[in-house]
């Protein structure tokens, strides 16, 4: 059963990678909104699994916050400034669509060629959850960096966040990372309705 905890575990932080490629791929805002909700989806998943295979109920105050906020709150709230702000249009880009991908794939590759040498010692579970955590943060800074919106840096910011929170969530006996989400999701909150 360890094992197979741990495989899920690293399924759903690749699950996140992929929707983190999936939000640099969106054109649309509508479908940048839906997939960030997505991505929150997957990181409360992510959270809620983290508790139950570390025993550590913290993790399920960190799930239950992601679930309210991240996949609720924040997402009805940009769906309300789009509507207010009518910008239903498609989603400028500084890159076109396929050099950003390129770009997304070459800071996965960094990501794993930082992380490896840096955790020799750990066991090959974290050190790959952890370099798949690096990649969603890196992609999320690449989604701040390539559009042109407001809403859609904001949901870039959003994304890196639910990186950063990945990471805390995949190391065992971390007792701050419910503090760190509180301020991480307060700190959002307060950046989208700024």
């Amino acid at each position: 059963m360890h094992g197979l905890a741990l495989e899920i575990a690293h399924m759903l932080a690749g699950a996140m990678l992929v929707a983190s490629f999936a939000l640099l791929y969106q054109r649309r805002m509508s479908g940048i909104i839906d997939t960030y909700v997505v991505h929150s989806l997957i990181l409360t998943v992510a959270a809620g699994w983290q508790a139950y295979i570390q025993d550590a109920p913290h993790l399920y105050v960190t799930a239950a916050i992601a679930l309210v906020f991240k996949t609720l709150i924040i997402p009805i709230a940009l769906r309300r400034i789009v509507r207010r702000l009518d910008i239903h249009r498609s989603v400028e880009t500084v890159l076109g669509i396929g050099p950003t991908m390129l770009l997304g794939l070459g800071l996965v590759a960094l990501s794993i060629l930082l992380i490896f040498p840096v955790t020799e010692s750990a066991d090959a579970f974290a050190r790959e959850d952890l370099a798949l955590a690096l990649s969603v943060i890196l992609l999320g800074l690449l989604t701040m960096i390539t559009r042109r919106n407001a809403i859609t840096q904001v949901i870039g910011f959003l994304s890196l966040e639910n990186g950063l929170i990945l990471a805390a969530v995949g190391v065992r006996g971390m007792p701050l990372v419910v503090e760190i989400s509180v301020a991480f999701s307060v700190l959002a909150a307060f950046v989208v309705f700024g």
